[in-house]
């Protein structure tokens, strides 16, 4: 095995190193910089990194690739693990989907060492990530003031990517095409291929999405005998692809009153929200266009007519065995009593 470059440092086989890896500066002229995690094992093996924050406000995968990094007795048996819990530092920093030039970071791939910001950042992480990768995963939360159930995302046209999508252990995943500018779809180019792991809402840490992260993370890891699996047998969360998906909209402006959850079951022509005006007049009901399963919501009690309320997935399976799947799946994420604990 050849040691690993990434920027001016080199990793060799059995090293685990953080380093920082330099993107720009500041106004101020204080230098900002891509935080990195390397796990090597001396074994030949899978090469994947694992990334969040591509939108900066999106706030769960960092805290899972926390979990990921600081576990007691971590170690890899095979391959390389690389980390990078913030790829839009800036974001963060500013609690921003974008990056300062206003540009969305997850559609400025493979970007340019001369372009916008956005255009090098991204050009940085393809150089000196992805270069090196076979795989990854890359985490994803819903925007500001919408949610996300637990999902994967993936092109499960590829048979080793709707392998892995499958083994990562969560009950939905949606077959999506990758889309243009997207960290996904270059990686794809480059021969990386790409989980997309989204789940829960911008700005805020939700426990069931990080435990889920978390544990589809060590999942494909254990897949790709990268790590090695625990000695007891762990109840296996069965997985229902959805090739077909849509956003059910808002038909009148005023405040929002819903009466379905994330992970519900629910019928096309289903009420899904009431929306009343100031008085308390109903002035609109929200309907399912299509049965299925909701996977991504508004939280926010406002709309604006015409405004995206509720992302409705549909499966070949039956809706209402998928939604107690889900339920159960969660159970064992977070238990009932556990759940209360945290009020």
């Amino acid at each position: 095995m050849e040691n690993i470059k990434i920027g001016e440092f080199e990793i060799a086989p059995g090293e685990s190193r953080q380093l920082e890896l330099p993107v720009s500066k500041l106004y101020t002229n204080a230098p900002v910089s891509l935080p990195v995690h390397i796990f090597r094992s001396k074994k030949e093996g899978p090469v994947i990194f694992v990334s969040a924050a591509v939108h900066g406000d999106e706030l769960n995968g960092i805290e899972i690739t926390r979990r990921l990094i600081s576990q007691k007795n971590f170690k890899l048996t095979r391959g390389t693990l690389i980390v990078v819990p913030m790829v839009n530092v800036y974001g963060v920093v500013t609690q921003s989907r974008y990056m300062p030039d206003r540009r969305d970071l997850n559609r400025s791939f493979p970007g340019s060492a001369k372009g916008s910001l956005a255009g090098r950042v991204a050009h940085i992480f393809m150089t000196e990530i992805i270069k090196h990768c076979d795989f990854g995963i890359d985490l994803h939360t819903g925007a500001i003031h919408r949610s996300n159930l637990p999902q994967i995302r993936a092109d499960l046209s590829d048979p080793e990517v709707k392998e892995l999508a499958e083994v990562f252990g969560v009950t939905v995943v949606l077959n999506s095409e990758v889309l243009e500018g997207s960290l996904r779809e270059s990686a794809f180019a480059a021969g990386t291929k790409v989980l997309l792991y989204e789940a829960g809402e911008a700005l805020r840490f939700d426990e069931l999405s990080i435990r889920a992260g978390l544990k589809g993370v060590l999942n494909v890891l254990q897949h790709l005998k990268m790590i090695r699996k625990p000695a007891a047998k762990k109840r296996k969360v069965e997985p229902f692809i959805a090739n077909n998906s849509s956003w059910t909209r808002a038909n009148a402006s005023g405040i929002v009153s819903n009466l379905v959850s994330l992970g519900d079951h629910v019928l096309k022509g289903q009420v899904l929200a009431r929306i009343c005006g100031p008085f308390g007049d109903i002035l609109g009901e929200v309907q399912a266009t299509r049965g299925g399963i909701i996977i991504g919501q508004q939280n926010i009690p406002l709309a604006q007519e015409g405004e995206a309320m509720f992302h409705i997935a549909s499966f070949e399976e039956d809706h209402e065995d998928i939604a107690e799947q889900i339920e159960t799946a969660n159970e064992l994420l977070l238990p009932e009593d556990e759940g209360l604990l945290r009020g």
